[in-house]
Order: C-alpha cells, then structure tokens, then sequence
C-alpha cells in the first residue's frame, strides 16, 4: 500500500507540475490533488524534493528494467534517448521552481548512476580503472545533458542518427582521457 500510495502522490505532482507549473507544485496542492491529508503526504516524503527524488528513483528503476527488454545496446540507448525525450515536459517546468539546482543535481546524478550501470553490465571501458570509468561516463553525461537540454524537434527527426553517433562515442571508448 505505501508504494501505491507514493505512486499515487507522485502521479498528482506531475500533473500538477504540467497543469499548473512548478510554482503550484505545493505540499497544499498536492494533497488536495489526492484527496489525502498532509499527514499521509509527510508520513510518505519528508518534503517536495523527497518527492523529486522518489520519482527519479522509482523512474531510474523502472527505466533500466524496460531498457534491457528493448535489444541489442544500440536499442536501449535509443530507448533512453526516447524516455528522456517524453520526460522532457516535466523537466522544463521542474526547472522553473524554487528547486532547480537542487534538481538539475538529482538529474545529474542519476543520469551518472544509469551510465555507470550500463557500463558495468556492457563491460565498457575494461581496461580502465573505476576513477577513469567514472571520470568518462561523468563527462558523457554532461554531453547529454547539454544535448537534451537543447533538444529540438529537428533532433528528434535526426534521433536514429543522434543515437548512432552517441552510442559510437561511448562504447569506442572516446573520453577526455584520449
């Protein structure tokens, strides 16, 4: 029941986040949203970017398991690419709240922890220690995350070919320490 429930509180805060925008993204509005007393909210999340974290958690997961369903690594990272891009609404608005650095690290961070998974379970990088591993896949994130950020619709068009391009960079091994 207490997943449901946070996947309940979740569900209402998105949609609240694109309703409303991020300045309605409230405790307050939340809980009417669900119909729940403010109670079972901080009973559930210790504030709005417990929240945050939540989601990018329970979605992170939930991503990774769908990815590896999707084929060969090509495919999953063009899943991801996908998933980024459909997630993209909910980032913009969560970007104009009081919360966006603290956000935009969360972003980072979990990004870093996908790549650093996938790298492991595609046995990238072998013959780099755990520092350079980490050093690479921090610097390719930062790559997507301006890349997505500036995300266009020509770029959608384009994603097959965006998605070849990064995926070569990646697994050849491409990185500052070259």
């Amino acid at each position: 029941m207490s997943v449901d429930m946070k996947a309940c509180i979740a569900q209402a805060a998105k949609a609240l986040l694109l309703e409303k925008g991020a300045n309605k993204l409230t405790v307050k509005n939340i809980v009417e949203k669900c119909q729940i007393t403010r109670q079972t909210f901080y009973y559930h999340f210790e504030d709005i970017l417990a929240l945050c974290r939540w989601i990018l958690e329970h979605d992170t997961e939930r991503t990774i398991l769908e990815a590896k369903t999707q084929g060969d690594a090509e495919a999953r990272l063009r899943y991801l690419f996908v998933v980024a891009i459909n997630a993209m609404p909910y980032f913009k608005k969560g970007m104009e709240s009081p919360y966006r650095d603290e956000l935009e690290r969360l972003m980072s961070q979990h990004i870093q922890n996908l790549f650093e998974h996938i790298c492991d379970e595609e046995g990238l990088y072998p013959n780099r220690n755990r520092f350079e591993v980490k050093l690479i896949v921090r610097y390719h994130c930062q790559g997507l995350l301006g890349l997505m950020r500036n995300w266009t619709e020509t770029d959608t068009k384009n994603l097959d070919q965006i998605v070849h391009v990064v995926f070569r960079l990646i697994t050849e091994g491409i990185s500052p320490l070259e």
